[in-house]
């Protein structure tokens, strides 16, 4: 591929209808890569395969309510091959796509303002940053962990390669570095917002900013380079795949190419802000502008624009007018200024400017090392040594303008300063919030100041420009929104028959153990000792309890209804009949044979309808060590045919037996080993059933995460512990029973305790105040008092 060495314009893609906020390469197709817009979609854009090296619109995504401002895409699963896109918007929301539907796949609520930057990592976690000043954590379709500590809106976000990590830079001039939901380093330095960040590799990142300057650092927290280039806001950035070059854009209408720690080339566009950039697969560059417009650059010559476009581009340029109050030219004094002979010099670094005199008029130009000549980049309106008497003094600070809004009839008015160097959409933003203002109305202010600032907008503005607030669709304090409650009485009370009929599980009675029923355990005593009896607990809780006579007569009934080719021979229920005396009698010496736990397994199979004594001979056959290593020590077949068992429409013997099973597995290693490898299936399909209202249900649910925590206890799977606390969290909306309860309150117990990163994890899901009720529960005693040592862990 020959290369120019600089870049040049490639293709320019129309397609949205406003400013293009941002983009992302796509996992698919090759080359692909997506952009989202104030005009509220998101689109992907294919190479074209004809020579003009343009690019076509493959798929056009809506979903938000108002203007999208950020996207990634998150990388490829076994479900999703082609990986996902993950977008954020002004109506707080984040929406995800597949590659080829128009509507969200799902959509990710909790943010309380706009999500303006999104990044992706391992596991499909997301990270979302918003204008709320918090960050969050998305893993399945929840929030894992809310990231608090900036005081002001969190406008950068990225997850580091290295697993727990991540950063997050903000209006409030820091970045801080996240280890599993705990701020671990605040990293001070820049002078304005930061407004991107950009990771290099495990150990170093970039940021850039208001400040004008991008910076390097070190994730020890030393800034090790500080770049100068940009003479106004810079609001992205992107990495090239050496991990050293990178380009940045900004509110000074360029692309700048940074090579070896030094801007190599500076691109100018005919658009005021360039939002947004991404580097391609083939390493072309793309950026988004406040133009609507998509252009891409590149560096190699047979993906150049046509002489004839590239022409049309340096026209628009020239025609560009410039404001110097910008900033983006320094102090312009018309009558120091040389004439045209001055472009006869030629420049000395690329993307170096010159002002000339020409009449009344003064013209912009660029120095082109690629071309080596002058490129004209607009003409200059007014001068900024005019403008400095016109200063407006508010609050003790001058202000290019002071805006008087008014807001309804009658009401007082409010003052909305602006200086032209500031960025509309942040002010507008700033503005509401200091007035406690819905941020329905940002597109309004937004549009009110860049209507009635002069030289901030490309073309003339409007003859006229209206007050933002007619009156209409005012904020009313203490609006909200009334969600009804839930929860039904779980007790169906029905006369069928029960597998495992009894104390459910050896519930305790009285003052038992609070697992077993064993022992002398007293409540009392155990309020006058600071021992925690109750967590965290790592072996596993089983059910043991079995009537082996009812069971197989049972089963005997039953084998009479069943299909002609699965019913099982008086020899085979002999056979099932010995195995069952064989598992539930540890001091036999007879072991179940081969053949045994094939037939039982077999016969695991029959109906849904006359299944479950099978269920409940194989909840009891797991426990002992020949069956749980034949049946979990080669697949997942098991564990996908008890998930079939256990769908929220299934029957309610056989997804509480399928439960007891999976929780009786713990009890082997093959079945530990098993059961965690398929732990986000599992526990995805069994917190569905807390909406079935059965209490032995609910009771077996809960014994199923406690035993997952109880095997994550001091592992560092964050991943594990998150779904965990979710599942647990989920499960106490809904679970009454007061034994459910207490199981899932020891899982909350044995997954944060003496982990201090689950302790965060457990507080950003509200668990503190989703549990302090049971606080008060005196029946049992063991209720209250396990909450309350929870509660002491998470303080």
């Amino acid at each position: 591929m020959a290369s120019s060495n600089s870049y040049k314009l490639s293709c320019s893609i129309p397609g949205h209808e406003m400013d293009v906020r941002g983009l992302s390469t796509a996992v698919f197709p090759e080359g692909a890569f997506i952009s989202v817009s104030r005009d509220r979609t998101g689109r992907v854009w294919v190479p074209n395969s004809s020579p003009d090296s343009g690019f076509t619109e493959m798929h056009c995504m809506t979903g938000h309510q108002n203007f999208v401002s950020c996207v990634c895409v998150i990388a490829p699963n076994d479900t999703y091959p082609r990986g996902l896109i993950a977008t954020g918007g002004n109506d707080h929301n984040i929406c995800v796509f597949t590659m080829d539907q128009p509507q969200p796949l799902f959509i990710l609520k909790g943010h309380k303002n706009t999500v303006c930057t999104l990044s992706s990592g391992k596991f499909g976690t997301l990270l979302s940053g918003s204008w709320d000043t918090t960050a969050k954590v998305w893993l399945n379709e929840k929030c894992m962990m809310t990231l608090q500590g900036h005081t002001a809106a969190v406008w950068a976000v990225v997850i580091l390669p290295e697993q727990g990590l991540m950063l997050s830079g903000s209006a409030d001039k820091t970045i801080k570095l996240w280890k599993a939901g705990r701020c671990e380093k605040t990293f001070t330095g820049h002078e304005d917002c930061v407004r991107g960040l950009a990771v290099i590799s495990d150990l170093e990142f970039f940021s850039c900013s208001n400040d004008t300057s991008v910076r390097r650092w070190l994730v020890t927290g030393e800034c090790v380079q500080v770049y100068y280039s940009h003479t106004n806001y810079i609001y992205s950035l992107a990495v090239f795949p050496n991990s050293q070059d990178f380009v940045s854009t900004g509110e000074d209408r360029t692309l700048r190419i940074w090579r070896q720690g030094e801007c190599r080339q500076t691109i100018r566009l005919p658009a005021q802000s360039v939002w947004c950039c991404c580097i391609l697969s083939n390493g072309d560059v793309a950026v988004g502008a406040s133009d609507g417009l998509i252009r891409v650059f590149t560096e190699a010559e047979e993906r150049v624009a046509s002489p004839q476009v590239l022409q049309a581009f340096e026209d628009e340029l020239s025609k560009t007018t410039i404001d110097p109050k910008t900033g983006d030219l320094g102090d312009i004094k018309m009558e120091d200024l040389p004439g045209r002979e001055h472009l006869d010099e030629p420049g000395n670094r690329d993307g170096q400017t010159r002002l000339i005199k020409e009449g009344q008029n003064v013209e912009a130009y660029q120095w082109s090392m690629a071309d080596s000549r002058w490129l004209k980049i607009g003409d200059v309106v007014g001068g900024s040594n005019q403008q400095a008497s016109k200063k407006v003094n508010y609050e003790g600070k001058e202000y290019d303008f002071v805006f008087t809004i008014d807001i309804n009839e009658g009401g007082p008015s409010m003052k909305l300063p602006y200086n032209v160097t500031d960025d509309p959409w942040l002010t507008a933003h700033n503005f509401l919030q200091k007035n406690d203002l819905s941020p329905m109305f940002l597109d309004q202010v937004a549009n009110f100041i860049i209507e009635n600032t002069k030289g901030h907008t490309l073309g003339a503005a409007p003859p006229s420009a209206a007050d933002p607030f007619t009156g209409s669709g005012r904020y009313i304090p203490g609006a909200a929104d009334n969600r009804s409650g839930f929860g039904a009485d779980p007790f169906t009370g029905t006369g069928r028959y029960i597998p495992g009929t009894g104390t459910p599980t050896g519930a305790p009675v009285a003052v038992a153990d609070p697992f077993t029923g064993g022992g002398a355990y007293s409540s009392a005593a155990s309020r006058q000792t600071s021992t925690n009896i109750y967590f965290p607990k790592t072996d596993g809780v089983t059910f043991e309890q079995a009537n082996a006579t009812q069971i197989m007569a049972k089963l005997r009934e039953l084998n009479s209804s069943a299909p002609e080719d699965l019913r099982l021979s008086e020899d085979r229920l002999g056979s099932l009949d010995k195995l069952l005396d064989c598992v539930c009698s540890p001091s036999t010496p007879e072991q179940p044979s081969a053949e045994q736990i094939s037939l039982l397994w077999k016969t695991a199979h029959w109906p849904e309808e006359i299944v479950f004594p099978v269920l409940d001979i194989l909840r009891l056959a797991v426990r002992n060590p020949q069956v749980n290593e034949s049946l979990c020590g080669g697949n997942a077949e098991l564990c996908n045919h008890l998930l079939g068992l256990m769908k929220p429409q299934g029957r309610p013997a056989n997804q509480m037996l399928a439960l007891r099973t999976l929780c009786n597995c713990f009890s082997g290693w093959h079945g530990r080993t098993l059961l965690l490898a398929q732990r986000e299936a599992i526990l995805s399909h069994a917190v569905d059933l807390c909406s079935v209202c059965n209490k032995n249900i609910h009771i077996a649910l809960a014994t199923l995460v406690l035993n997952y925590a109880g095997s994550l206890h001091g592992q560092p799977d964050l991943e594990a512990k998150a779904q965990c606390l979710s599942v647990a969290s989920a499960a106490l909306e809904s679970v009454q029973d007061k034994e459910a309860v207490f199981r899932l309150l020891v899982a909350l117990g044995t997954t944060v305790a003496s982990d201090p990163t689950a302790q965060d994890l457990a507080k950003s899901l509200g668990v503190t105040s989703q549990i302090a009720k049971y606080t008060s529960v005196t029946d049992p005693a063991k209720v209250g008092e396990c909450c309350q040592l929870v509660l002491k862990e998470l303080q």
